[in-house]
């Protein structure tokens, strides 16, 4: 399939006619620790023949976990690899596996890729879907929305989903369990929803808009606050709250705003590298570089004060949880500028999130952008002064 965006809402808006669709939130949320305890009723009030979704790393947790709590409710399990990405061959092979077994239900347990398997899966199957997540790296457990890659991890289109999942199970203790590093990725991914819904959508009337945003503010503004001590007390109030944050909350905002508050220039940004950065880095890493390119596009193409102080801010902030500040810290401090350009066209397609920003991005203001991340904030660069064609064929 080829390169391309869904630009399908799922909270549509822009349009004349009475009728809206929402898709705001699963249909019933299980949180706590050790809540997996209670999951096997509520699932086999979906099904009892279970496809588990999985990844090699999340295999154990599944088996330890899941099937000997599914085993109390005599639920007919099977369980299968999602392979390195929420990809077509791989749901290929998923629905084969799902059928022989008789699934009538979809099991994701895992990361963000695992659960957009599992969601795309149920909806190509017409199944209820269970997510299960296992870190705190996505909202992925809660939208209804899954992003499809290549076998290599580059990232080719998403898909709007007809719901959110049927029941989402949030264990405390199992997002404890995962590398402190996908947390870290998750406040990334959540704290762009306050960056891009304010640019895009902060001045539409729309009441559900106008919610989807403050509460996209509120979410910055826990995880400015939470984030650094949460992240030293793992399993502690606060480093829930941010769970909470990073996996509920984000989906909020999404569910409320649809696309156009959940994603702009930031993820469209994340897009294009993964044509170039394969899975050298999770996805929340990549976003929260593009929040920091979206406001230096910001800063010099409108010459945006508040946006160059947010950006200080947030390099101070990426330096003291360890989230990336320049392309280096994603393993990319050596691209060329062919694959910088790359990069760029990718995040400018025709159907890219980046053009929800209100002013046009031509490419080498994007790839400008993309390598000035760190420029102090008195920086007289601007759109005429920073140009690619200065750079040397190694991007530092």
């Amino acid at each position: 399939m080829p390169n391309s965006f869904s630009t399908q809402p799922s909270l549509s808006t822009q349009t004349s006619s009475s009728l809206f669709t929402l898709t705001v939130a699963p249909a019933k949320v299980i949180r706590g620790s050790g809540v997996l305890q209670a999951a096997a009723t509520e699932i086999s009030c979906l099904g009892s023949r279970p496809l588990i979704v999985t990844g090699e790393s999340t295999l154990a947790i599944s088996q330890e976990n899941l099937q000997p709590v599914l085993e109390t409710q005599q639920l007919h399990t099977v369980q299968a690899f999602y392979g390195a990405d929420c990809c077509e061959a791989s749901l290929k092979s998923l629905k084969k596996t799902a059928k022989e077994h008789k699934a009538d239900v979809i099991i994701g347990v895992g990361g963000g890729k695992a659960l957009d398997t599992a969601k795309l899966l149920a909806q190509q199957l017409q199944l209820p879907v269970v997510t299960i997540p296992t870190s705190g790296a996505t909202c992925a457990a809660w939208s209804a929305l899954s992003n499809v890659y290549s076998e290599d991890g580059a990232f080719l289109y998403d898909v709007t989903l007809s719901h959110c999942p049927n029941l989402l199970i949030l264990d405390y203790d199992l997002i404890k369990t995962a590398p402190q590093r996908t947390l870290v990725a998750g406040i990334g991914d959540a704290i762009a929803k306050w960056y891009e819904a304010s640019v895009s959508s902060g001045h539409l009337q729309d009441t559900l808009i106008i919610a989807a945003v403050q509460q996209a503010r509120v979410l910055r503004d826990i995880l400015l606050q939470k984030s650094a001590p949460a992240l030293e007390e793992p399993g502690s109030e606060v480093w829930r709250e941010v769970v909470d944050a990073t996996v509920l909350l984000a989906g909020v905002v999404g569910g409320l705003g649809g696309a156009q508050c959940r994603t702009v220039a930031a993820h469209a940004v994340h897009n294009g590298l993964t044509h170039i950065s394969g899975h050298g880095s999770i996805h929340g890493e990549k976003v929260a570089f593009g929040i920091l390119v979206q406001l230096r596009l910001e800063e010099m193409l409108q010459g945006n004060q508040l946006a160059a102080s947010a950006r200080q801010q947030l390099l101070k902030f990426y330096a003291e949880i360890g989230l990336p500040q320049k392309l280096s810290d994603l393993g990319l401090g050596n691209i060329t500028l062919g694959e910088l350009q790359t990069a760029a066209e990718i995040a400018l397609l025709p159907n890219s999130d980046i053009h929800r920003l209100p002013f046009k991005v031509a490419l080498e203001q994007l790839m400008a952008a993309m390598v000035s991340t760190t420029a102090p904030i008195d920086s007289k660069d601007t759109t005429n002064r920073v140009s690619p064609k200065g750079m040397s064929d190694e991007v530092l």
